[in-house]
C-alpha cells in the first residue's frame, strides 16, 4: 500500500491548480456556472483549484455468462477534466450509487436486479428494487471506473432484453462552500450485443422540472424520470403502508392527494390519509396535496411535446391499476363505482376509454379529465359546444392628465374573434392605480374605500352595434398627480356547455388582463417594474386565476395587492369572536406570494400565514408545500427565486418604495419595503429583529450586505 506524504499531496494539489489556473484562463471570462449555484459566486481561485459540478458519463455495460453485471463509467468535471472519486487527488469525494434493472420480453416495465429487503406491519419482509452503495470502484486511471455489482443477472437471465444501469453521485465540495454537487445517468444495453428496440420512455424529466426544477429523491441519490422507472414498478412497496410503489400509482396518487376519494371518505365513511415510509421507516403524508395546475390536466406530465416516445401511452392503454390510483373507490373486480360493470382484466378498457371523443366530459381518456376552461383548446373541431372565453381589448385611453377623468375605448369579443354584447357579460371592470414607481397610497377621492387603487363597473359603457365601446371614468386622476398611471380591464362571463345534456355546465370564462399604461404630467412613460410574470406563474399553475376568473396576470395583481391592502374589510364579515380580535394581515403581493410559497416552512419559524377572504371565509396557507425541489430531493426549495422572478429581481433590492401596512407582522402597524419582502421567507421574530436593527429613522440600510455584488448579496446566498 503507497502513502503519500502531506508535503506531497500539497504539491500536487499546487500543481493541479495551477493547471487549473491555466485552463480557467483559457477558457475565457463567461462562467460555465449559472447564478443557482454557489460556484458562480466563488473567486476565480477556488474555481480553478476545485473545478466544481459533477458529470458521469456510462461508458459501457455488461452481464456476463455468470450472470456477473459490470458497468464502465467516467467521472469529470463540467469542463471535463478526470475526477478522483475518493477526493485525494481532486477536491471533494464522489459518492455514488448503482441500480440495474431489464424489460422482460412482451412487457413495458422494469423487473430490478438490484433489490434489498423491506420490512413493515402492513407486508411484512418483502424484495423490493434498491440501489447499492458503498462498494468501492475499480479505477481504470483518467477518471475510468469499473463497478461490479454485488446483485447478480439469475441463471438462464434474459439475455435478448433491455437492460438498464444507473450511475448516479454526489460530490461534496462543502469544505470550500461550494455546496454539494449531484448528477445521475442511465445506459441501456442488451446483454448479447443486439440493438436496443425496447425502452421504458412515457414522461420525460423536462415535465417534471416545469414544477419541481430538478427532480432528485432519496438525499440526491437519484435524478431524474429515467432512473424513476428502474425501481419504482410493479414489484415495488412500501411493507409498512401495503401501498404500491409502482410510479404510475405512486405518482397519481400523491398529485391527486387531498382530492383522492380514499383520503376525502364519504357521507358515511371517514377518509383514510394516503401515507408513504420512506428512510428509517418516516412517514410522509401526501393527504394534503393540492395540486397546483388541477390532477385533471394530465398533460402537464403526459407531455406530448418532449419526443418521450410512449408520450400517448395514458390515452392509448388505460389500464385498472393506473385509472383507480386516482378513482381508488371503483372496484374493478366488483364492478363498484364503475358504470362500465367489473373488469377481470384491461383487456376491454380501450372499448370505453378511446383517447379522445367528439364532445368534452365523455369517457373518453381527455374528454374524462378536460377541465371546462380547456375545451376550446382540446376541442378545436367544436366551437359551437364550447366556451370561447371573454377578449376584452382596450383600444385607446384619452383625458390622461392630472385632474381629469379617463376615457377608456373598448373593444367586446370572445376569444375567435366573434363581436359580444355588453349583455352577455356577468360583469365588467376598470382599475386605474399609480404612480407606477410604486402603487399603495394614492387616493382617488374620499368616497373610494379600497386602498391607492380605484374600481368602476364598465358594464355602463356606450357601445355601437360592432360592440366598440366608450367608458368614462366617474373619479378623476387625482390632481396633483404625476407620472405615469395604469388602467386596466377584468370581465367575467357565465358560459353554458352541452346544455340539454347529462353533462352541462356552466363555466366562468374571464379576459386576458390587459394593463395600459399612460402618462399623467406629459413626462415620458414608465411601465411599473416587472418582478415576476404570468408565464412563470403557469409553469406550475398553467392557467393562473384568482377571484373567479376575472384575474390572471400579476402586472394586474399588484395594482390590487399593494403595500397598502390588508385583509380587514374581510376579516370584518367574520362571526369568529377571535378572528375579528386579530389585528389585519397584509395582502401586499411580495409578502402575500412569498407567504404562500414558504407554506410549510413558516410553523418551523412561529409563523403562519392566514388571511380572512370575502364574507370571513379563513384561507390558511401555512400548509402549502412548494413543489420545487433541493439536489437532495427534499421539496420547499424557495431558493430558486427565478422559478417566479425575472429580470434577475429577486437581486434587486425594493429600496425607497412604500411602506407595507402590516399590522399583524412583528413590526407593525407599518413596515419598510425590503423588510417585509424579505419577511415573507424569513418569517421568525429574530429575523425580525435583524431587520428592524437596521433601520432607523433614516430608512433601511439593507443594501450595506444584501444589494447586488455585496457580500450577502440575496442571489448568492440562496444559491446552492
Amino acid at each position: 500500500m503507497s502513502f503519500i506524504s502531506p508535503g506531497r499531496l500539497t504539491r500536487i494539489f499546487l500543481a493541479f491548480a495551477l493547471l487549473l489556473g491555466a485552463i480557467g484562463l483559457q477558457s475565457g471570462s463567461i462562467s460555465p456556472y449559472n447564478k443557482h449555484q454557489k460556484a458562480f459566486y466563488a473567486a476565480q481561485s477556488v474555481i480553478d483549484f476545485a473545478r466544481p459540478g459533477l458529470v458521469i458519463t456510462i461508458n459501457s455495460a455488461k452481464i456476463a455468462s455468470d450472470g456477473t453485471i459490470t458497468v464502465t463509467y467516467t467521472l469529470t468535471d463540467p469542463a471535463g477534466l478526470p475526477l478522483d472519486a475518493a477526493g485525494v487527488t481532486t477536491p471533494g469525494a464522489v459518492s455514488l450509487a448503482y441500480v440495474a434493472s431489464y424489460i422482460p420480453t412482451g412487457q413495458a416495465q422494469y423487473v430490478a436486479y438490484t433489490t434489498s429487503s423491506a420490512s413493515g406491519k402492513a407486508l411484512g419482509t418483502i424484495i423490493r428494487p434498491d440501489f447499492e452503495l458503498g462498494n468501492p470502484p475499480t479505477s481504470l486511471g483518467n477518471g475510468q471506473y469499473t463497478y461490479t455489482f454485488t446483485a447478480k443477472a439469475p441463471a438462464g437471465f434474459e439475455a435478448a432484453a433491455t437492460t438498464t444501469v444507473a450511475v448516479d453521485g454526489n460530490r461534496d465540495l462543502t469544505a470550500f462552500n461550494l455546496g454539494i454537487s449531484y448528477a445521475g445517468t442511465t445506459f441501456n444495453f442488451v446483454p448479447n450485443g443486439a440493438a436496443v428496440t425496447v425502452t421504458r420512455d412515457v414522461i420525460r424529466t423536462a415535465s417534471c422540472n416545469t414544477c419541481h426544477s430538478e427532480l432528485a429523491f432519496h438525499g440526491g441519490y437519484a435524478h431524474g424520470m429515467q432512473m424513476c422507472v428502474l425501481c419504482h414498478q410493479p414489484q415495488n412497496a412500501d411493507p409498512t403502508t401495503g401501498n404500491s410503489l409502482d410510479l404510475k400509482v405512486m405518482a397519481h396518487k400523491i398529485h391527486m392527494g387531498s382530492s383522492l376519494p380514499s383520503v376525502v371518505g364519504t357521507a358515511t365513511t371517514k377518509g383514510v390519509p394516503y401515507q408513504i415510509a420512506g428512510y428509517m421507516n418516516f412517514i410522509t403524508d401526501f393527504s394534503t396535496v393540492v395540486d397546483p395546475a388541477t390532477v385533471q390536466r394530465c398533460e402537464v406530465c403526459h407531455s406530448q411535446t418532449t419526443g418521450a416516445a410512449q408520450a400517448t401511452a395514458f390515452m392509448t392503454m388505460p389500464s385498472r391499476v393506473a385509472c383507480g390510483s386516482c378513482h381508488d373507490d371503483v372496484n374493478f373486480a366488483t364492478g363498484a363505482n364503475h358504470p362500465g360493470g367489473f373488469q377481470p382484466d384491461d383487456t376491454q378498457c380501450h372499448n370505453c376509454h378511446v383517447p379522445q371523443g367528439e364532445l368534452p366530459f365523455d369517457a373518453s381518456i381527455q374528454g374524462a379529465h378536460v377541465t371546462a376552461s380547456d375545451t376550446a383548446l382540446t376541442y378545436p373541431q367544436n366551437p359551437d359546444t364550447l366556451i370561447t372565453g371573454d377578449a376584452i381589448v382596450i383600444t385607446g385611453i384619452t383625458n390622461t392628465l392630472a385632474g381629469e377623468k379617463p376615457v377608456v375605448k373598448f373593444t367586446i369579443k370572445d376569444t375567435k374573434g366573434n363581436v359580444l354584447k355588453m349583455s352577455d357579460l356577468e360583469d365588467l371592470g376598470f382599475t386605474m392605480a399609480g404612480p407606477t414607481t410604486d402603487y399603495g397610497y394614492t387616493s382617488f377621492g374620499s368616497d373610494v374605500t379600497t386602498p391607492g387603487i380605484v374600481s368602476e363597473d364598465g358594464t355602463v359603457a356606450t357601445c355601437d352595434s360592432s360592440s366598440n365601446c366608450t367608458y368614462t371614468f366617474l373619479h378623476a386622476i387625482p390632481a396633483k398627480a404625476t407620472g405615469t398611471y395604469a388602467i386596466a380591464v377584468e370581465s367575467e362571463r357565465l358560459e353554458n356547455i352541452l346544455s340539454g345534456t347529462n353533462s352541462a355546465q356552466q363555466v366562468e370564462s374571464g379576459t386576458q388582463n390587459q394593463v395600459v399604461y399612460f402618462s399623467v404630467d406629459g413626462s415620458p412613460v414608465v411601465d411599473r417594474r416587472t418582478v415576476v410574470t404570468q408565464a412563470n406563474c403557469n409553469q406550475c399553475h398553467v392557467h393562473v386565476t384568482g377571484h373567479g376568473a376575472r384575474r390572471n396576470d400579476p402586472e394586474y395583481c399588484i395594482m390590487c395587492h399593494n403595500p397598502s391592502l390588508t385583509d380587514s374589510a374581510t376579516r370584518a364579515q367574520s362571526t369568529v369572536p377571535a378572528i375579528l380580535a386579530q389585528p389585519a394581515q397584509s395582502l401586499n403581493f411580495n409578502f402575500m406570494i412569498h407567504r404562500i410559497h414558504t407554506g410549510v416552512n413558516l410553523a418551523a419559524q412561529g409563523a403562519s400565514y392566514i388571511m380572512i377572504t370575502h364574507n370571513g371565509r379563513v384561507d390558511d396557507f401555512s400548509g402549502t408545500l412548494y413543489p420545487v425541489m433541493y439536489g437532495d430531493g427534499t421539496t420547499g426549495d424557495t431558493q430558486i427565486c427565478s422559478m417566479c422572478h425575472v429580470n434577475n429581481s429577486e437581486a434587486n433590492l425594493p429600496i425607497g418604495l412604500n411602506l407595507v401596512t402590516n399590522p399583524q407582522y412583528w413590526i407593525n402597524p407599518t413596515v419598510q419595503p425590503v423588510s417585509s419582502s424579505c419577511s415573507g421567507c424569513h418569517a421568525s421574530k429574530a429575523e425580525a429583529a435583524h431587520f428592524l436593527a437596521n433601520t432607523d429613522s433614516l430608512g433601511e440600510s439593507c443594501t450595506t450586505c444584501h444589494a447586488a455584488g455585496a457580500q450577502f448579496a440575496v442571489d448568492s446566498v440562496d444559491a446552492q
